[in-house]
């Protein structure tokens, strides 16, 4: 640390997560200046007296300190919930057969239509805000419930306007091919042609997109489909991510892979072939457990393929109004660990050091000098419980940039 710090917390029990484990520093100290982590590291370190390195100097009293946690994956921007599937799925509906009669994603686009673009941040901004209150600090949310370019803009641009209100960082994503609309029941490669030749441009244009989605399923898009929406986000410089294998196996892993993609999301089928594919790619798999408790599906994402084949594993809310009304990540590592049988340490990587890479942020996830400031002071003592506890408000304190948030 060279130069004085703008805020300096003291005895902490600093979770770096640099290197192996959790990367636990007792007695430790952790200060920022401009943003930017400055130091982080037993307090004996300190290069002088407390009081004069920083602006601000204070004790958390041995309270345990993490970097930031980072959701990966959100649908958070929609108008109306559905609560009524919920309800349909408990008296023996499927996934499938809703969405096939008029429901599921379909229905969330009809809502998120008709909503005018002040009342979508209204709607979606306690969704965000519940997030931040658990300890996030950056979050990525898509598009995909208005399935025609003006209302994948508003989303889009309510997405931004989530991350300037609340003082974190929005990752936004395009997921054109996420449904077919009504209006083009009968004009699929009419639909696919728009996505990628009109709106993608458009949209890339305006700056309203960071990466490229979309759902390869047989409810929602062939692998062909999706390969030539991944060939214009390439034409357009974006990174591509994947809804796949979820229901089935495409070969949706294997897919993005072959376009060098920063994740895979949900996975419960993916094959050896499709693991090793990301393997080779450096391609993120994202679990995504709230979906998969939702629906209470039973095959599981290949985790100990992924151990094997050295794939990191990051682990998202996957929130929506459908399939996963899931409003804490804490919660999300939680079903992590109990239903995929991940450790506290790896569903705590999955949240910040994965996250990021996820979403191809290399300046955040974890503690150490010249890393984004995203920290939360955590009222426990060991690293486990924050995949421990089963909901309940365990952030005491969260930083986002330096700017500590009301939380």
């Amino acid at each position: 640390m060279t130069q004085r710090c703008d805020r300096l917390l003291l005895d902490c029990t600093l979770v770096t997560l640099g290197g192996s484990g959790y990367g636990i520093i007792e007695d430790a100290a952790i200060g920022w200046r401009d943003g930017v982590i400055a130091f982080a590291g037993p307090m004996r370190d300190l290069p002088g007296k407390p009081d004069a390195l920083a602006g601000t100097c204070e004790s958390v009293h041995g309270a345990l300190v993490t970097p930031g946690l980072i959701d990966c994956h959100t649908h958070l921007v929609f108008a109306s919930e559905r609560a009524d599937e919920f309800e349909m799925r408990l008296k023996g509906a499927s996934y499938e057969a809703i969405a096939r009669a008029g429901g599921g994603i379909v229905s969330s686009v009809r809502a998120t239509r008709a909503a005018d673009e002040s009342g979508l941040l209204e709607q979606s901004l306690p969704r965000a805000r519940g997030l931040v209150r658990d300890g996030v600090t950056t979050l990525e949310i898509k598009s995909g419930y208005g399935l025609a370019l003006e209302a994948e803009m508003k989303m889009l641009r309510v997405a931004r306007r989530i991350g300037q209100q609340l003082g974190v960082s929005v990752r936004t994503t395009f997921l054109g091919l996420h449904a077919l609309p009504a209006e083009f029941a009968h004009a699929r490669e009419a639909y696919v042609a728009k996505v990628c030749d009109e709106w993608l441009p458009t949209i890339a244009e305006a700056g309203l997109t960071d990466a490229v989605d979309a759902f390869c399923e047989g409810i929602g898009f062939t692998p062909d489909e999706v390969r030539r929406c991944f060939e214009a986000a390439r034409r357009l410089g974006l990174p591509v991510k994947l809804h796949a294998d979820q229901l089935s196996d495409l070969g949706g892993a294997a897919l993005v892979a072959s376009f060098g993609g920063l994740s895979a999301d949900h996975l419960e089928c993916t094959d050896e072939a499709g693991v090793v594919a990301m393997a080779r790619a450096g391609s993120v798999a994202v679990l995504l457990p709230g979906s998969y408790y939702a629906l209470r599906e039973t095959r599981t994402p290949p985790v100990a393929a992924f151990r094997e084949h050295r794939v990191p594993m990051a682990v998202a809310t996957d929130l929506n109004p459908g399939t996963s009304p899931l409003r804490s990540l804490r919660l999300a590592m939680n079903l992590a660990c109990t239903l995929f049988r991940l450790t506290p340490e790896e569903a705590l990587r999955g949240a910040t050091v994965n996250a990021a890479r996820a979403l191809g942020l290399a300046d955040r996830g974890s503690l150490a000098v010249g890393k984004r400031a995203d920290v939360v002071v955590w009222q426990v003592r060991k690293p486990a419980e924050l995949a421990y506890w089963i909901g309940g408000a365990l952030a005491s304190r969260v930083f986002a940039g330096g700017v500590e948030l009301q939380v």
